[in-house]
């Protein structure tokens, strides 16, 4: 049989390097603040096509991008985030990859960014009601970050209407009616994704009320503050829409501070809450196509004990040099399966300690 892997006393760890990492994240930060600054400024033709009632909505997005930042380069600093983080994009760049499956990347993206299958081996249900939050969570940010920033506008070509064109950094897209379906998709872009948010969202607060599982590990903060936010900016979006249709603008100010505090508050917390996996999950496809190409190659890693596959070799031994990194001295246990770690857990504990007990 096997002998366990002997596990190395860890090295002395050097002294993290904390505010090195801190003063780089800060620094990325406030580049991607200064940037989006910019941006908003030239796209909006200097301010001219900016609108000072979205003022609060445009400074929640300079602080999402210097959060988004900061956070970003605070994970990637981390050892096993930074090899995944390379690895992964020197799949995405390698001519030798698109070369061997020049379609891995478009299918990985579609199925593992848009349509999430993985969620679908966990629950139809949950898989349903993500895809709902996050298509209505996209189309709802296409719509509200071009038109914060004054990069969208839309203007009458006929004085009072009917007729409208949209405008991107001041160039005519499209003309439009407002009183056919395509004129009618633009004025209630917003209403369509609170449709669509509002049941997904629901579920899953649901789920989380009645499901005992999620209820032992859930936190107030971090679970159920994103889908009260998003229920919130929904419901008050649908209002206000419904104030201005059916009741003359009655209780229109009201619900848009509301509705303001409540999309300005989520778009504060996205950077230091649950909703940053949304920001780092594009770099899994990186990692999953180095995974794939791997395999392609037939480079599968077999389990040292039972033979059984593993999972192809450059993924392992990245794994072995993240522990090395982190100087946890028992890399070698990387090399086995997880029952086989059983296993040889077992032997050794009946060899080591058991045989002490008469």
């Amino acid at each position: 049989m096997t002998e366990p892997p002997a596990a190395k006393t860890p090295a002395a760890r050097p002294a993290a390097a904390k505010p090195a990492v801190a003063l780089r994240a800060t620094a990325a930060g406030t580049a991607a603040s200064l940037l989006l600054i910019l941006a908003i400024v030239f796209g909006s033709r200097r301010l001219r096509d900016f609108d000072a009632a979205l003022l609060p909505y445009a400074c929640a997005t300079v602080f999402l991008a210097f959060g988004v930042a900061y956070r970003y380069t605070v994970w990637i600093s981390s050892p096993g985030a930074r090899r995944l983080f390379r690895q992964g994009w020197r799949s995405l760049f390698s001519a030798a990859n698109f070369r061997k499956a020049p379609t891995a990347l478009p299918k990985m993206a579609a199925t593992y960014l848009g349509l999430q299958k993985f969620l679908g081996a966990r629950s139809h249900a949950r898989w349903a009601a993500h895809q709902l939050i996050f298509w209505g969570c996209l189309l709802a940010a296409a719509i509200t970050f071009p038109l914060t920033w004054g990069w969208f506008t839309f203007t009458s070509s006929t004085g009072s209407g009917p007729g409208y064109e949209m405008r991107l950094w001041g160039v005519r897209i499209l003309g439009f009616g407002s009183l056919n379906l395509l004129g009618w998709l633009m004025f209630h872009g917003l209403d369509i994704a609170a449709v669509l948010v509002i049941p997904g969202a629901s579920y899953f607060l649901w789920r989380r009320m009645k499901d005992r599982g999620a209820i032992t590990g859930q936190r107030f903060a971090y679970d159920l503050v994103p889908l009260l936010l998003l229920i919130v900016i929904s419901v008050t979006g649908l209002l206000l829409t419904f104030s201005s249709l059916f009741l003359h603008g009655g209780g229109y100010e009201f619900l848009a501070v509301l509705h303001m505090v409540a999309v300005v508050l989520t778009l504060i917390y996205i950077p230091f809450g649950k909703f940053f996996h949304i920001v780092q999950r594009p770099a899994a496809v990186g990692m999953q196509l180095f995974k794939y190409t791997a395999r392609q190659d037939e480079q599968v890693f077999p389990c040292r004990r039972c033979g059984e596959p593993l999972d192809t070799a450059p993924y392992v031994e990245n794994l072995r040099g993240t522990m090395r990194d982190l100087h946890l001295g028992f890399d070698a246990w990387a090399e086995y399966c997880p029952r086989c770690k059983r296993v040889l857990r077992g032997t050794a504990y009946l060899a080591h300690v058991k045989k002490g007990y008469k």
